[in-house]
Order: structure tokens, then sequence, then C-alpha cells
């Protein structure tokens, strides 16, 4: 159970079902209390009307049954007395019929309460007490029946207990009106984290309950922090191409000077290290200027991008005066990492118009799962043996190699991000190479 309503309204389900409970038991068994003391002190009176009615041992009638209340007259009625005299026959209210209490001798002055059953199993409250009247010993038990409050009793904890349901049904209700009002202010984060996805903001709105506000603290300041690091890598990454640019054309001037005429196979070789270094650095120079800045974590929106992406390739390749042209029907953001795919379009659109004559193509297509990307240029191509090289795994044909020179590495690394798969073609269009990415839309 992730709900914290859930978990709220449980915890106070059974809060208030424990409350009620004990309630219920505590009061029936306070007005058990109280009815058992009014009835032990009935007893007690009705006891002493007994004693009264009791004639000396020498009469043949051994109880005045005159003096008695009725009801001690009427068999069952629930009101029933027994007496035990030392030595004598035992005496017995009517109500009593012919049944018999089990009660035990008490000695003068000595009185018990008990709890028995009663004719026709009657729950019968009882006082025993000891007396001595006319120097006879006897034992005195006054009963009642304790049915009828009982049932009364029972009543008032039924009647409590609808009560009590009906009540905490309307808490809970209450509570959970309450609740969902109190997290209707939580729904705007999850807004400002779709809004954040769409780069229409840097970080989430603090205007949050106290309680989440720390949470939403920490992840802006993670966001800032990492948008900070990225920012970071990106500048110190230009920096150096720029800083080895000028020391590499300087080394570039030497190589090429009659200094190094008499070693033509040195001079060849640190040539071509030179060139390398220059290709790497122009390459990061490039990737850095198609990044462009951006919040970490933004969807690729096809829509604002490609526009500035091919506007930058135009002039990175105006000698060239290339027709590049990009097709899509996206109108709304992907849910794809801005940076990531542009870094992925960057890299291969770059080297399209790095060997195209005149033409680049660029179709954009998704559907419900896959991403898809065909870049195709009308440039010599790669041969049918490379291109099976470039298929296969773990080949990676660096920028310094004949034909097409494809820094797969990158490229590589964010299809296997997403899942993804790069297939090498002949284009049967344009006659150069075609480059087919799928990538998966949620990874």
């Amino acid at each position: 159970m992730n709900s914290l309503e859930s978990r709220l309204q449980l915890g106070l389900f059974l809060s208030l079902l424990l409350l009620a409970g004990i309630l219920i038991w505590g009061g029936g068994y306070a007005l058990q209390q109280v009815a058992e003391s009014y009835v032990s002190t009935r007893l007690e009176h009705d006891a002493e009307s007994v004693l009264r009615a009791l004639n000396h041992p020498s009469r043949h009638k051994k109880i005045r049954m005159g003096r008695l209340t009725p009801v001690y007259l009427q068999p069952f009625s629930g009101h029933y007395f027994q007496v035990q005299i030392e030595g004598e026959e035992m005496i017995r209210s009517r109500s009593l019929w012919d049944q018999t209490l089990e009660i035990p001798d008490l000695a003068q002055g000595e009185v018990q309460i008990l709890y028995l059953n009663g004719p026709e199993q009657q729950p019968l409250l009882v006082r025993v007490a000891g007396y001595q009247k006319r120097s006879q010993q006897l034992t005195l038990a006054v009963a009642e029946d304790l049915s009828e409050i009982n049932q009364q009793i029972g009543r008032y904890q039924r009647n409590f207990l609808f009560a009590a349901l009906t009540a905490i049904a309307l808490l809970l209700l209450v509570q959970r009106l309450v609740v969902r009002h109190t997290l209707q202010r939580l729904d705007q984060v999850p807004q400002d984290m779709k809004r954040l996805e769409r780069g229409e903001i840097s970080q989430l709105s603090e205007s949050v309950p106290d309680e989440v506000q720390p949470l939403v603290q920490e992840f802006n300041r993670i966001l800032a922090l990492l948008g900070q690091r990225l920012e970071r890598s990106r500048n110190a990454l230009g920096n150096l191409a720029h800083a080895i640019k000028t020391p590499l054309s300087l080394l570039q001037r030497e190589i090429e000077s009659n200094r190094f005429s008499s070693l033509e196979a040195q001079r060849q070789q640190l040539q071509t290290q030179a060139e390398r270094i220059q290709r790497i650095t122009e390459r990061e120079l490039r990737r850095a200027r198609l990044a462009g800045a951006g919040t970490p974590g933004q969807r690729f929106d096809a829509a604002a991008e490609m526009n500035a992406l091919i506007t930058s390739l135009r002039l990175l390749h105006s000698a060239k005066r290339l027709d590049i042209h990009c097709s899509h029907a996206f109108q709304s953001p992907l849910p794809l990492d801005r940076e990531d795919i542009l870094e992925l379009l960057g890299n291969l659109l770059d080297n399209a118009c790095k060997w195209a004559r005149q033409q680049v193509r660029c179709e954009l297509s998704a559907n419900t799962e896959i991403f898809q990307i065909t870049i195709e240029d009308d440039g010599p191509g790669v041969s049918a043996a490379d291109l099976d090289r470039l298929t296969q795994r773990g080949v990676r044909i660096d920028e310094n190699m004949e034909g097409h020179g494809l820094g797969l590495a990158i490229v590589r690394d964010i299809v296997k991000l997403y899942s993804g798969e790069i297939r090498f073609l002949r284009s049967s269009q344009l006659g150069g190479l075609q480059i087919l990415v799928r990538l998966a839309l949620h990874h």
C-alpha cells in the first residue's frame, strides 16, 4: 500500500475502531458495575425484610409470608431468597418453587456476592450473608435475576456501536476530503516535472507544503549541480579544443617547413598525427556548438531544434553550399534526452555533410515504441566490405580512415543507452551512405 491517503485512512479507521471498542467495553462494564451495585443494595434491604419476617423457631410457621414482597411469592419471578438455619430445615421463597441455591454457610458478619444460574437458567446476582437471630446461627441468601439488566446493557452497546460506526464513516469521509484537498498542492510537483522535461523551467517550484519542501529543495540543488557540471564539462572541452588549436597550427606549419625535407618519412608521420589531432579538435568544437545551451533532462523537440541544427551545419560547411533537408511531423517533444539526440544527430549529419557532394537528407519518424533516424548523402559511399564491417559488433572506424570517417564511439554509446540499433546501407536515391538508427522511446 503506497498511497498516503489510503495509509492515513487505514490508520484513522483502526484508531477510531480501537477507541470505539474501548468505549463500548468500558461503558458496558461501568453500567454493569453501577447496576449490580444498585441491585446489591436492594438485596441488602430485602435481606433485612426477610430477617424481620422470620418467626421464632418454636412456632409452626417459620416465616410470615404476609411481610414479604409479593415478588417472592410468584414462581420464577426472578426474586428469590433462601435461609439455612443451623440445625433446622431450609426455608425457601415460593418463587424458587422446588429449586435450591448452592450457597456456602457463613459466619455472622460475613458477606459474599455470588453469580449463579437460577431457575430456568436465569443469571442471578446472589447476596449471601451470615446472621445470628435469637441465639441461632443462620445464612441468608437473597437473589435477583439480571436478565433484564443484561439485555438493557447489550442494547446500549449495540446502539453505541452503530453510532460509533456511523461517526467513524463520517470522520473517514471528512478526512478523505481534507487529505485530498491538502494533497492537491502536491499536484504542482509532477506538473513542474513535465515542464522541466519540456525545458520551460530550470527548477521545481518550492511553493509546496513544509513536509515536502526539503525534498524539492534537495532535488533542485542536485539539478543545479548537474547543470553546473555539464556546463563546466562543455566549457572545459571547448577551452581545451581552442587551446590546442593554436599550438597545433604552429606545429603543422613547422612540419611543412623545409627543416624536415631530409626526413620525409618522419615528416609524413608527424603530419598524419597532427592532422588527426586537428580533426578531433574540430569535431569537439562542432559538438560544443551543436549542443548549445539547454536544461539537463530536457526532452528533444524536433520542431524547435532541427532548424537551428540545420542552420549550424550549413554555416559549418558553407564552402560546399550543401542542400541539407530534414523532414519530420512532430508537433510535441519526444521522451528522449535533448543533449543525447542533438549529439547523435550532430555527429551523423556532420559526417554526412563532410562527405556529401551536394545533398544531405534526414528523415525523423516515430511510432509508439520506436524513434527512427534516416540520414543519407550523395557522397562516394562505403564499399560493401566496409558496410559489413560497420555493422559488426565492436568495430570502430575512426575519422582518420579512408572513405567515410565515422566517430562511431559516441554514436554507438548513445544507441546502446536507448536499447537501439544502427545500420549502414547504400542509399538507393542519393548513391552515398545511408545510416538508419532506431531508438526505444521507453528504454
